[in-house]
């Protein structure tokens, strides 16, 4: 880096938050955190568990609303239009997300946990459970296209409600028939899936789309973005600090209890997760998407709903099965892996897609890129 650039780079660094300026290293903390209180506090897990609506987790619905949020607030919803009439970023999202995705999960869960079927079937369920939540602040931080992630996740949403069930019964039962291998019963709630489609995206969708509309309106663009977004953006890392550790004490007692059942479950989603990701960033830039749009591609591509999976394992399996703990153990790898890709994402950028007009400015901190909103 030259001389001038770090220069420029020195005063940007001063100016972040405590909270910013380490990122990954409190994301790490509040799964750890998270892990000990589940494990240490008797009860915890139960208790928070209990406060539920309609089979829904009010405190994880409630960190993931404000996480979400400002990310979706952000959102120029009249530029939508330039993403609804892009069939080949459309084609290629719906590809890798409903052909691709779970036909690997599936191949990863039989090839590493061939002896363990709860496990196994519990990451089938997590491929299944396409990305509707958090695919928003990865795709944030990372510079992506905040219009394309909308709209991919909207569609993401049709097709969890009409295709989730039907793709389970495919996977769990028909093609491993086929194979010869063993399948497994399993009857999905549409109406969780419903509700929580209703309630991830729905809500904070409504409520970022009113913010702007109502806020432009009534003082214009301008001030929109460079003042009152930039005091709310913050909120997306409060909501997904205070979720992570929400999640992992409702559930840290099963995963500290089982270390070796959960590194043999790591290994799969790890490969999941990196895999999907580089496959869909590089398929993306082969069919000429620009990087925004490959980043919100890829993120949506390779995220899970852990939420819908988690429930959907506890709904039909019980709560104490394997496979709600392998629904749990999909967010431990997810996060940690995810936020190091965006690192990945704002280095490579450059490399991968030179003089590209949609890059983020040189050395972006992805914790910097949620106080305001991407040109």
């Amino acid at each position: 880096m030259s001389t001038t650039t770090a220069r420029a780079v020195a005063p940007v660094a001063k100016k972040m938050s405590f909270l910013d300026r380490y990122l990954a290293a409190w994301i790490l903390v509040a799964m750890a955190a998270g892990l000990l209180l589940g494990r240490f506090v008797p009860g915890l897990d139960a208790a928070l568990d209990s406060v539920k609506i309609g089979g829904i987790s009010v405190p994880i619905a409630i960190g993931l609303l404000v996480m979400m949020y400002p990310v979706l607030a952000k959102v120029r919803y009249d530029e939508t239009h330039r993403v609804t009439g892009d069939r080949k970023l459309l084609t290629l999202s719906l590809i890798l997300n409903w052909i691709l995705g779970p036909a690997f999960m599936f191949a990863l869960a039989w090839i590493f946990l061939p002896d363990l079927p709860e496990f196994r079937t519990g990451l089938i369920i997590v491929g299944l459970a396409r990305c509707i939540a958090m695919v928003f602040i990865w795709n944030d931080l990372a510079c992506g296209d905040r219009e394309a992630a909308a709209v991919l996740v909207a569609i993401n949403s049709v097709f969890q409600v009409v295709a989730f069930g039907a793709l389970g019964w495919f996977y769990l039962q028909l093609l491993p028939s086929w194979l010869g291998l063993e399948t497994t019963s399993a009857q999905f709630s549409v109406w969780s899936i419903v509700i929580s489609v209703l309630v991830f995206l729905g809500i904070p969708l409504l409520a970022g789309f009113l913010t702007r509309v109502l806020g432009e309106r009534a003082k214009g663009r301008h001030w929109y973005e460079e003042t009152f977004l930039p005091r709310i953006g913050p909120w997306a890392l409060y909501g997904l600090l205070f979720t992570i550790v929400l999640l992992f004490a409702m559930q840290g007692e099963a995963i500290t209890s089982q270390p070796l059942d959960v590194a043999r479950m790591a290994v799969p989603l790890l490969l999941y997760f990196v895999l999907m990701f580089f496959f869909s960033w590089f398929v993306s830039k082969a069919v000429g998407l620009n990087y925004a749009k490959s980043t919100s591609v890829a993120f949506t591509a390779s995220g899970n709903n852990f939420e819908l999976a988690i429930a959907v394992s506890i709904g039909t399996f019980g709560i104490a099965s394997g496979q709600a703990l392998a629904g749990v153990v999909g967010p431990l790898i997810e996060v940690p892996v995810l936020i190091g890709l965006v690192y990945v994402a704002l280095w490579a950028g450059p490399r991968l897609f030179p003089g590209d007009p949609t890059l983020p400015p040189p050395r972006t901190d992805p914790a910097r890129n949620t106080e305001g909103a991407r040109s």
